[in-house]
């Protein structure tokens, strides 16, 4: 039987969360990518805490325009490395999220790093 799209995905995803974890000197930059909206998280996986969290839907202000394009992920990018910055953080192990590293994962990882974060 074949698997759906999204079951390879979380397969993969699992398969990078057993060798990557986040600390607090140097939390995990989580991807999420929907159809409309990207994510993103900083995550302490010691203490179970979300320590920065952006996403398109929120830039935009509302429901309406387009999240889920490469100039969007830029843009998320962007913030989340300013956020990082403003609470001392610099370093950050990076989770795609099992998703492929091209297109709006790619762009919104090239944006966190020329915004400042080192992966």
């Amino acid at each position: 039987m074949k698997k759906s799209r999204s079951v390879k995905r979380a397969g993969r995803h699992w398969s990078i969360r057993t060798r990557i974890q986040g600390t607090e000197q140097r939390p995990r930059l989580c991807v999420f990518r929907s159809l409309k909206h990207m994510y993103a998280q900083l995550i302490d996986d010691s203490n179970g805490q979300i320590l920065v969290s952006v996403s398109s839907l929120k830039l935009n202000g509302s429901k309406q325009g387009n999240g889920g394009n490469v100039a969007a992920a830029k843009k998320v990018g962007k913030v989340i490395a300013e956020r990082a910055l403003e609470k001392g953080l610099k370093t950050v192990v990076f989770d795609r999220g099992g998703y492929f590293y091209h297109g709006r994962v790619k762009a919104l990882a090239e944006a966190a790093r020329e915004g400042g974060l080192k992966f």
